[in-house]
């Protein structure tokens, strides 16, 4: 059989049938994105009907492209939390989205160059694993912070931000709760208790399912519309990255974020689907793990091009090995939904942001999770992974969150005499944080390697 021979399939113990069930699983699971990315991007400036198709595109050509290639059931779409990196943080200081998908292009770019040259384990080994799970942690509070926002279950009041600088000890909070009596929170709400039921009674696809009741919700409510004429999806995001314009230096922190972010993400779901899987040989090494993470990295570069963020692999394809899947035909099957599910773009204005934000509030307490990994008992690691957790969503800015928790940890091992578990590129980086956080702006020509 060729697929057989193609996947081997008879060696990874799983069948056509198995491989088909996981990647329906997969693609309920993850294609919450489809709708989330773009209502996230469109806050940089993106327009969102492109955006629907786009980042179908994307993820049906990266995961088919990680089936052919690595045949890894693993699947790939736009990155929650690098999304927000980039709608939040860095078009606004691009000055537009197209810079900043060009960053993403590059982004993706510097990934593969490590992965060439054997670098990735010098840069794991670097960064302490609990800072990494600080990291992840502290996105994934600053997204559903973002989700609140976008319910008007939080409101940030107006002027808030010049009374706390003048006055610091002003009644006046910096963010407020909503009022359920606006149809916008209602609706969040009852998509975020539905969401969560549905969750917790383990229900594949729980995240598309709350976008379609909310959209439901908001069109008899009246704060979403059906469309009044149907056009063919439109691709005009691609191929509008300004990969030239990016390459400035006050943008490489950023582009340090992104690595960061990327970097770990994508080493973290590789290694939870192959022990999911059982696919890691006695020696705990993953089958083609470099074809893996090569593929991982120019599916960066090319979200950055199509326009939808760095497309990077998803833990939701967990979902699918659960259901049997063990080979790239998953991920195969999962990329051709993608590339079917085109069709919705021109229903992507009907999904109000009251159906969408729920599922940012999910996803960043999903993140949160890696939480419970991280040891604060040692608190020569505890303290710093606490302040990146703290100061990622507090700062609006998950660099500067990286950059205390760097200090801190780096600070903390040179006081206790310890000096010599730290690695030379956390005491390179730390050094540079600290003197951004120390002179501000006068500093950016010195220190645009990593500070924000």
């Amino acid at each position: 059989m060729f697929l057989d021979r193609l996947f081997d399939l008879t060696g990874r113990r799983t069948t056509v049938r198995r491989e088909l069930r996981g990647a329906l699983a997969t693609f309920l699971t993850m294609s919450y994105i489809l709708f989330v990315n773009p209502s996230i991007l469109k806050a940089a400036g993106v327009p969102e009907d492109s955006a629907v198709a786009c980042t179908a595109l994307a993820a049906g050509l990266c995961s088919i492209l990680m089936g052919l290639g690595a045949n890894f059931p693993v699947a790939l779409a736009s990155g929650m939390g690098l999304n927000a990196v980039i709608a939040f943080q860095v078009a606004p200081s691009a000055g537009s989205w197209q810079v900043a998908m060009g960053l993403v292009f590059w982004d993706g770019v510097v990934i593969l160059l490590l992965v060439l040259c054997g670098l990735r384990e010098a840069v794991m080994h670097a960064i302490p694993r609990d800072l990494r799970r600080a990291i992840g942690a502290g996105i994934g509070l600053f997204i559903a912070f973002i989700g609140a926002v976008n319910a008007r279950l939080v409101i940030v009041p107006s002027g808030t931000v010049h009374v706390l600088k003048d006055n610091p000890s002003a009644a006046l909070p910096p963010v407020t709760f909503g009022s359920l009596a606006e149809p916008d929170a209602l609706v969040a709400v009852l998509v975020l208790l539905l969401t969560a039921f549905l969750m917790a009674r383990k229900v594949r696809g729980a995240l598309i399912l709350g976008i379609i009741a909310g959209t439901a919700l908001g069109l008899l409510l009246g704060i979403s519309k059906l469309p009044t004429e149907l056009h063919a999806p439109s691709f005009a995001n691609a191929f509008q990255a300004d990969i030239l314009g990016a390459l400035q230096l006050k943008l490489l922190p950023f582009l340090f974020a992104l690595l960061m972010v990327d970097f770990f993400d994508t080493l973290g779901t590789v290694t939870a689907v192959a022990d999911q899987g059982e696919l890691a040989d006695q020696d705990g090494k993953i089958p083609h793990l470099r074809r893996v993470l090569v593929i991982d990295s120019l599916s960066a570069s090319l979200g950055g091009l199509l326009g939808v963020s760095s497309v990077t692999s998803y833990i939701e394809s967990a979902a699918g090995v659960a259901e049997g899947a063990r080979t790239g035909l998953h991920s195969v099957m999962v990329g051709l939904l993608f590339l079917a599910s085109i069709l919705l773009a021109p229903l992507a204005g009907m999904v109000p942001a009251a159906a969408t934000a729920p599922a940012l509030i999910i996803v960043g307490f999903l993140m949160v999770l890696s939480v419970a990994r991280i040891d604060f008992g040692n608190l020569e690691t505890g303290i710093p992974a606490f302040l990146t957790l703290l100061f990622v969503p507090l700062t609006y800015s998950i660099a500067h969150g990286i950059g205390f928790g760097f200090i801190s940890f780096a600070a903390i091992k040179l006081l206790s005499g310890k000096f010599r578990e730290v690695h030379p590129i956390m005491y390179g980086v730390s050094g540079l944080f600290a003197a951004y956080f120390i002179l501000g702006d006068d500093a950016r020509p010195l220190l645009s390697l990593v500070g924000q």
